[in-house]
């Protein structure tokens, strides 16, 4: 369905985000006929570059990013759309340019996208009302890192509110962006056939993982002060958290699932100090392979600290207090330089009680329901299936569902998505302020304790599941990861 008129600008239209995944997302959107013909992307930088000088630096640094080699005809279009505005984010008086380029008519689509670092988002925001830019269509989008605890976040919310309403603002996940965590909310709420089991009645445990096996590449100045805990645990693997846990909505518009996300923050136990040191791990990659390729331990990464206690993996034990799911626990782990590049939400139902077959009710592996998320999108089903032969023998089989086989129509990528949605003004995939805070206030007594522990990650070899702590963390519950557990011969 083709979008309203707007303008959309990126600050930080010269950086590496804007060059991968903005605008490779908007020309995929281009092509597919959903942009007006007037629709502009104005891209904001530092650099005094030409218009030209820009268009160039797109044709090279973004246009391999997108999936399809474009045709010539359809990328000159696209390139058509893009204007270059140099200027000094912090200095107000050089908006003039922007607000030359903006067009004058007020009720047109007006998209700011702070694809910036966070201390520039109220600096920005200030400068955009003092020059007049901000208008009642006008949405702001805010990438993360939003902030570093729970008193930047409240700040950043303070200073951006002053500008934006809360139904302007668009705070970014992009993750939520993508097909299979919609089509997770689809199961659950689409379908009759989950909702019954899905408590603690009928669920062991939970476990949702983002494994990456890059190390820190260019990102170590970033990262070195952040680490796993700030750069995924605290958004993506929440948010991931949220939607498997929360309560229906009472229906998909963006405040009523946000509400019920909210709930499952709040509803979060809250660690002590000895339970921190019982239900988290933190880790650090050092030296291995990967891919049959040595790669170096974080310490020895270009720039690294060699004393740096950076965690690069971590994995907790979260519990939720409410009488769906109070005492299932769910595990989350994320961590660089691991074995494989997934994200899955592994859902791992109750073993039978007793088995009425020639076989200990041990050998029967409990039902489990994988989500997947990447690198292949799906669903899988694993259930106990009597195996061919004249002996009734039960052996664990595979219902799958892959989405790029069941749907042929092309797939939009996270960021496609969440950009179309900005446009359209629809919030659901987007967080509240106060979501915002919530995570952050379960997170600060980890970081806490962090900083008041003189011990250092626990060491990991590049090219695993990461600690063996990992693995005593959830075996202390008589459970395995899923990679862990072993096929049946």
């Amino acid at each position: 369905m083709a979008l309203s008129d707007f303008d959309l600008v990126f600050f930080g239209g010269s950086g590496d985000l804007a060059m991968r995944k903005l605008l490779p997302a908007m020309y995929s959107r281009d092509v597919c006929n959903d942009l007006p013909d007037s629709a502009r992307i104005i891209c904001v930088g530092r650099d005094e570059a030409t218009q030209e000088e820009f268009l160039k630096m797109v044709e090279t640094n973004s246009k391999q990013h997108i999936k399809d080699t474009p045709e010539e005809a359809s990328w000159q279009r696209f390139l058509k759309r893009i204007v270059y505005v140099a200027l000094n984010a912090t200095d107000v008086a050089t908006y003039g340019p922007l607000a030359e380029a903006l067009r004058k008519d007020e009720s047109l689509t007006r998209v700011y996208y702070l694809a910036t670092p966070p201390h520039l988002f109220a600096t920005i925001c200030d400068n955009l009302a003092a020059t007049n830019l901000v208008t009642p269509a006008s949405r702001v989008v805010l990438e993360k890192p939003l902030g570093r605890d729970l008193a930047s976040a409240k700040q950043i919310n303070l200073d951006v509110g002053k500008v934006f309403a809360e139904s302007q603002i668009y705070r970014i996940d992009h993750y939520l962006g993508k097909e299979t965590v919609q089509n997770l909310l689809a199961l659950r709420f689409g379908n009759i056939l989950f909702e019954p089991l899905w408590r603690r009645e009928w669920i062991s445990d939970v476990q949702i993982t983002i494994a990456e096996k890059i190390g820190v590449g260019n990102r170590l100045g970033y990262y070195d002060t952040s680490g796993a805990l700030r750069d995924m645990l605290q958004n993506h693997l929440l948010q991931l958290l949220c939607i498997v846990a929360m309560e229906p909505p009472t229906s998909i518009a963006p405040d009523a699932v946000r509400d019920a996300k909210l709930q499952v923050l709040r509803s979060l136990k809250r660690f002590t100090p000895t339970t921190l040191s019982q239900n988290i791990v933190r880790g650090q990659y050092r030296g291995g392979y990967v891919d049959g390729q040595a790669v170096p331990g974080y310490r020895d990464e270009p720039g690294a600290p060699k004393q740096s206690k950076t965690e690069t993996f971590v994995s907790v034990k979260a519990e939720i207090d409410t009488w769906r799911w109070a005492g299932v626990p769910f595990y989350l782990r994320t961590g660089k330089r691991m074995a494989d590049r997934l994200a899955e939400i592994v859902v791992r139902f109750k073993p039978i009680p007793h088995s009425i077959f020639n076989q200990p009710t041990s050998s029967f592996q409990p039902n489990s329901l994988v989500i997947r998320l990447q690198p292949d999108e799906g669903l899988s089903m694993n259930l106990m299936a009597k195996t061919p032969g004249d002996s009734m023998r039960l052996k664990q089989a595979e219902l799958e569902l892959d989405f790029r086989e069941q749907f042929k129509s092309p797939r939009m990528e996270a960021y496609e998505r969440l950009l179309v949605d900005v446009l359209r003004g629809q919030l659901t995939l987007f967080m509240r302020g106060d979501e915002l805070e919530a995570a952050w206030e379960w997170v600060e007594p980890i970081l806490e304790h962090w900083e008041q522990d003189d011990s250092t990650p626990v060491p990991y070899t590049s090219g695993t599941w990461g600690p063996a702590a990992s693995s005593a963390l959830i075996g202390r519950d008589g459970l395995q990861w899923r990679e862990e557990v072993l096929p049946e011969d």
